[in-house]
């Protein structure tokens, strides 16, 4: 049974900068570069008939290519932090695409997603880190110049239920198109 999301991936030389970032803060466990994406739709755990279903509907998806900025770093968690994570700018294209996969999604029955679209990349998920060290950490690594790229399409992707942070596959790709 594949557990399925929806996203966009990170160009490699915006990968390399940002795993430039990694280290330094205790309790990290640093996500592989070749991992980074921004999640639009987390699915879940889906049954083969599902996930062809999903896959076959995501099809239908007309949307125009759009730039996404990455834009700092930032923490989720709070006084317990979880993640570090590059924060992406939430434009008008990328909110539509998320609302429109998220639409599809409970249109086949899937619950919806319970948390507020925070478009972001995860670079390290965090255990026993202090918010202090990660506070520590934000004021030294966490502004960079901003990156920005095309998405130029949108993809399935697959993972496995036993570890966070990948390895992810595509399982199928959505062009955008003008």
């Amino acid at each position: 049974m594949p557990r399925l999301f929806t996203g966009l991936e990170i160009p490699a030389e915006i990968g390399q900068t940002l795993s430039n970032l990694r280290g330094g803060l205790p309790g990290a466990r640093w996500i592989d570069p070749e991992n980074y994406h921004v999640t639009l739709r987390f699915i879940g755990d889906i049954d083969g008939v599902s996930a062809n279903e999903i896959a076959s509907m995501l099809f239908r998806v007309n949307r125009k290519p759009f730039e996404v900025k990455v834009q700092g770093l930032t923490s989720f968690g709070g006084r317990k932090p979880r993640a570090v994570v590059a924060t992406i700018a939430p434009s008008k294209p990328l909110i539509e695409l998320q609302a429109e996969l998220e639409r599809m999604m409970q249109r086949i029955g899937l619950n919806p997603e319970g948390r507020k679209f925070i478009p972001h990349v995860t670079l390290a998920r965090l255990h026993d880190a202090t918010d202090r060290d990660v506070a520590d950490y934000l004021s030294l690594r966490g502004y960079f110049p901003s990156k920005a790229f095309m998405a130029e399409r949108f993809v399935l992707f697959s993972s496995r239920a036993s570890t966070g942070g990948g390895p992810y596959v595509v399982e199928d790709a959505y062009e955008l198109c003008e």
